[in-house]
């Protein structure tokens, strides 16, 4: 049986068995009732009114046992035209949901249902909808990341083809063309492992080996590490090690890849002669790394998307260098090791990126006796 039948089926039982039961109640309530005014009625008419008694109770029983039966039917056609209002409302809401539902399955994440109402079924709506609007991101998000890697991989294949039929036509030497192919390939490696670790992370399936780490001694590696890509570029880079000795707990490795990624999207955004410095500080419970740039920052507008995959504030200007995915990483990787990554920036002054990164916690020493 359909819900819309059974639904109404159940109201009209609970309509019956209702009505049964006050009609019950009302003839047992009655007795006591039609008793004290019997008795008045009899001390009204005198000694002569007590053979009438019988005949007064009767009829008055009978009176009342017709009025309640004359009302019932009225009573069940009210009661039945309700409870087919509602379940129709129950069904029709139903139906709604499961059209919306089938849309969706469909891959119509547009598809959104009417929210009037304050009752239970609105909340159902609000919630499905919620829902739809979250699966909705979610395709834009893939079909975007598709479209993305897409455009990312095309440059470099095209590169690889460019040589590689410049060698066969003898244009340029085939040492030549195998070097230059060889650094297309590698670019589409680092496109290639950029995007596993990106899944890995956002999956949580990252293995991570955190230790006891000084954060002067990370930021040393990181300033070893980029000191002549800085100077190839003519950006000045300044490294501020915390005032006093840091222990952190972080992942040395992973630590050094959000290090990285910060300071290459700071120097990609830095022009000749500018300058990015990076500092280390208490914070709270945590420690603060802070990586400023002199680039011309990030309209307000862009700032809660700069940790979006593949996502670029000036595409144009962007394009080709790095693999778009780099802040995500670090980001990603942050949180994995129990801080966090954040931004703030003023446009035409430049950008400041923090990573916040639990500190080291001494295990309590032993009770005094």
């Amino acid at each position: 049986m359909r819900l819309f039948p059974r639904l109404l089926l159940n109201h009209l039982m609970c309509v019956v068995v209702t009505s049964a039961v006050l009609l019950a109640a009302a003839e047992l309530a009655a007795q006591p009732f039609i008793g004290h005014h019997v008795d008045a009625m009899v001390r009204l008419i005198g000694p002569q009114g007590g053979g009438l008694r019988g005949d007064l109770t009767h009829g008055m029983r009978d009176t009342l046992t017709r009025a309640l039966l004359a009302a019932l039917p009225l009573a069940l056609l009210v009661a039945t035209g309700i409870a087919w209002v509602s379940a129709r409302r129950v069904t029709a809401s139903v139906r709604t949901l499961q059209s919306g539902s089938g849309a969706i399955a469909s891959g119509e994440y547009a598809r959104r249902l009417p929210e009037g109402g304050q009752d239970e079924l609105a909340d159902l709506a609000r919630s499905f909808n919620t829902m739809a609007g979250a699966l909705e991101r979610v395709e834009q998000t893939r079909v975007e990341m598709i479209g993305n890697v897409a455009h990312e991989l095309r440059t470099p294949v095209s590169a690889v083809r460019g040589y590689a039929e410049a060698a066969q036509d003898g244009i340029l030497p085939a040492g030549q063309a195998l070097d230059a192919i060889a650094r297309e390939v590698a670019g589409m490696e680092r496109l290639v492992h950029d995007l596993s670790l990106v899944s890995r992370v956002e999956a949580g399936r990252l293995d991570l080996s955190v230790v006891d780490v000084s954060l002067t001694d990370l930021l040393s590696q990181a300033q070893d590490r980029f000191a002549l890509a800085f100077e190839d570029r003519r950006v000045t880079l300044q490294v501020d090690p915390p005032p006093e000795p840091l222990t952190v707990r972080a992942d040395p490795e992973r630590a050094q890849q959000v290090l990285a990624n910060l300071l290459r999207n700071a120097l990609r955004h830095t022009p000749p002669g500018g300058t990015v410095r990076v500092s280390g500080r208490a914070e709270g419970a945590g420690a603060a790394v802070s990586v400023t740039d002199t680039g011309s920052g990030i309209a307000p507008e862009h700032l809660d998307r700069v940790f979006e995959r593949f996502f670029r504030a000036d595409a144009a200007r962007t394009r080709g260098e790095g693999s778009g995915v780099g802040l995500t990483i670090a980001r990603g990787l942050a949180r994995a090791m129990g801080g966090d990554l954040s931004v703030r920036s003023v446009p035409g002054q430049g950008s400041t990126f923090t990573w916040t990164v639990p500190l080291h916690q001494p295990a309590p020493g032993p009770r005094p006796d």
